[in-house]
């Protein structure tokens, strides 16, 4: 008998609910979907390699292995094999850094003269998702390698989609900002594309070259600091190649004592002297934040 009110109480209480729009809601939640490609992943694609993380850190490895195995053989001194060990297995990361960076540098350089192609292909009578697809044969060069898959992804995915997965793949700020105007334009459509097309690119050009001129400023700085990082490990790694006084000390406690203060202070001020000339960063709002600068 109270089983039975109780669910006739619960049924009208439903009923009453849903009818004025005050009934429980049931929330789902959603897994958060995982990414398709990793941070480091992404960092080594954008890189030009095609590796995985894992690969990547295991041949750094071996590189600074034989580095260490080298220099010991030299100078019969382990301790001065520390660092040039260190520096030889994070060389892969520095140069491919240096190879992405420049990669993506392109891509926003290439953008003002690409959207200026984009406005006269519109002009013309083109859709924009043809000038898109006229942009990845006819365009920079930059830009012909990020829109390579463009035209098959449009028909496979739709343009918006399209769009999404090129931002993704360059995953810069500029970039970000641009395509998601050319997808603001493309789902508005009408006579105001050209004109947004032409004052996006006057907008780009101006950011490219404010990036260019803070790169040029903090490059002396860089090449300073990297100079006097190396100069005292190759004088060390001169002084302990011969036998003598030095290699004897080196391979005493003391100096082993000695080449560690060295290589934290090394080490310590180098990554000072970096994290205040670093050039400023602009974060990703319009997109993930993956393979900003993560490494892989």
């Amino acid at each position: 008998m109270l089983l039975g009110a109780l669910c006739a109480g619960v049924f009208t209480y439903l009923v009453v609910g849903y009818l004025t729009g005050n009934g429980p809601r049931a929330r789902v939640r959603r897994r958060s979907a995982r990414p398709v490609v990793s941070p480091g992943q992404l960092w080594l694609t954008q890189a030009g390699l095609v590796l995985t993380p894992a690969q990547f850190w295991a041949g750094s490895a071996v590189l600074g292995c034989a580095a260490f195995a080298m220099v010991t053989m030299v100078t019969t001194t382990p301790a001065a094999a520390v660092v040039p060990a260190v520096c030889a297995a994070l060389l892969p990361r520095w140069m491919f850094a240096r190879r992405r960076a420049q990669r993506l540098h392109a891509v926003q350089r290439a953008w003002p003269d690409g959207l200026r192609e984009l406005v006269a292909a519109v002009t013309a009578g083109m859709s924009l998702p043809q000038a898109l697809t006229a942009l990845s044969v006819g365009g920079p060069e930059p830009l012909r390698e990020a829109f390579a898959r463009f035209g098959v992804l449009a028909r496979v995915l739709g343009v918006v989609p399209a769009l999404e997965v090129i931002k993704e793949e360059l995953a810069d700020p500029t970039s970000d900002r641009v395509i998601e105007i050319l997808v603001i334009a493309h789902q508005r459509g009408g006579r105001l594309v050209s004109e947004v097309l032409r004052d996006l690119a006057d907008a780009t050009t101006i950011d490219v070259r404010t990036a260019e001129e803070i790169e040029t400023n903090a490059l002396e700085q860089k090449l300073n600091a990297r100079a006097v990082f190396a100069l005292p490990w190759f004088v060390l790694f001169v002084l302990t190649s011969r036998a003598g006084p030095f290699r004897d000390f080196y391979q005493s406690s003391s100096g082993v004592a000695v080449v560690a203060v060295a290589v934290l202070a090394s080490l310590g001020g180098l990554w000072v002297v970096n994290r205040l000339g670093a050039e400023p960063l602009e974060e990703r709002v319009l997109g993930s934040a993956a393979g900003q600068e993560t490494g892989p």
